[in-house]
């Protein structure tokens, strides 16, 4: 059994919090804070009980020193002073006197934030290679471990599966609603229909193993759409194509053909890039230097009359470039068309929440996860090792 936050003794203990704060971020400044804003509650909830508050996260990749100059976690530690009107503890570094010293003197109701974890990958990969000695030396910082950082479930980490070994632990409130809410897919109501964008087929292989026998419709949409388009004979110009999963994509559409549905034309150009200079084609009408960069209006059209008579959805993934103003026409419809008829959608993590996000519609939706591959793995059955642990 996995205990939860409200399970667990953390009055007046210090409580390390594993969250993600892995956000975008430019110039220092934070593009996206869905996932800060996910965090409070978990944050919010140990402050109430007088805990000492120890927060840990990652932040990007990184491979080299100078890849520490735009991840560091002193943007959110700022962000989250203004949400909580609180400050907080930033300590810039992931071991050391100047963190041993915050974390052996904070006081009941305050807040430290550690260094993004992955610096410490520049050691030997430490933080992503489940290292023993680092995940005794940050479980010495605390008395309690709470993980509720679901984004990187599916990641064996020190910082998430180490402490996890040597504290009392359990899940935060955000890492229990997003369980609870991808649960609810074992029992969808019907129609059950999914909607997979995003580059590559070959990261949602799984997903669709798993579910296509329980989804009435899987809609393919974003760049994933040319594999199943080119497995199908269609000349597909220079449109992105996942080669090695062509086989799979011929495979399932001739077993489920009236569940698997694609897109018939596109927003069309000759370079990628963020242009009004397009036309919409047909897929039969594609010439060998076109590139697909959003579904058309026909295949919005189809998609709509799916969604209208679904009752629930979960969607990964969005279905054009929608980072180019000029094609993300298609995600904004088809989301509208979901808030509009009042859907229960579950968006899954990553873009396809960032596109929300940025059209305004995120919190008109049933429920936006935080976590992009840890909910695929999670619906494709794996258990993540983040939760085996605590099991």
């Amino acid at each position: 059994m996995i205990k939860s936050i409200k399970n667990l003794d953390i009055t007046n203990k210090k409580v390390i919090i594993r969250c993600d704060f892995n956000v975008p971020v430019e110039n220092k400044s934070i593009i996206d804070d869905t996932r800060i804003e996910a965090a409070l509650p978990t944050i919010k909830y140990a402050l109430d009980k007088n805990a000492k508050v120890i927060l840990m996260s990652h932040m990007g990749r990184i491979k080299e020193e100078e890849d520490k100059k735009n991840n560091s976690l002193e943007c959110v530690a700022k962000s989250l002073s203004d949400k909580l009107n609180k400050n907080v503890i930033f300590i810039n570094e992931t071991r050391g006197k100047k963190l041993e010293e915050a974390c052996k003197n904070i006081k009941e109701g305050e807040i430290v934030l550690m260094e993004n974890t992955r610096f410490e990958d520049l050691n030997n990969k430490k933080e992503s290679t489940l290292d023993d000695e680092l995940a005794k030396y940050w479980a010495s910082l605390g008395e309690v471990f709470i993980d509720d950082a679901f984004g990187t479930a599916h990641r064996e980490n020190t910082s998430n599966c180490g402490i996890a070994k040597y504290l009392p632990s359990g899940i935060g409130l955000l890492m229990e609603k997003e369980i609870n809410t991808l649960n609810e897919l074992n029992s969808a109501e019907k129609p059950f229909t999914i909607i997979l964008g995003g580059k590559k087929v070959s990261d949602k292989i799984g997903i669709i193993k798993n579910l296509v026998k329980r989804a009435d419709y899987i809609l393919i949409g974003g760049g994933m759409a040319f594999t199943f388009l080119k497995a199908e004979g269609f000349n597909v110009g220079s449109s992105i194509v996942d080669n090695d999963s062509l086989d799979f994509c011929k495979s399932i559409m001739n077993k489920y053909q009236d569940k698997i549905i694609i897109p018939v034309d596109f927003r069309v150009t000759k370079e990628f890039k963020n242009t009004g200079n397009y036309k919409i084609k047909d897929i039969t009408e594609f010439e060998l230097d076109d590139i697909g960069m959003d579904i058309g209006e026909r295949s919005i059209t189809n998609f709509n009359k799916i969604i209208r008579k679904s009752k629930t959805i979960f969607w990964n993934g969005p279905l054009g470039v929608y980072e180019f103003s000029y094609f993300r026409k298609s995600s904004e419809e088809v989301l509208k068309n979901i808030v509009k008829n009042k859907k229960k959608a579950i968006l899954g993590g990553g873009d396809i929440v960032a596109c929300s996000s940025l059209l305004g519609l995120k919190d008109d939706i049933y429920y936006a996860s935080t976590g992009g591959g840890a909910s695929l793995e999670y619906l494709e059955g794996k258990e993540l090792p983040a939760i085996k642990v605590l099991r």
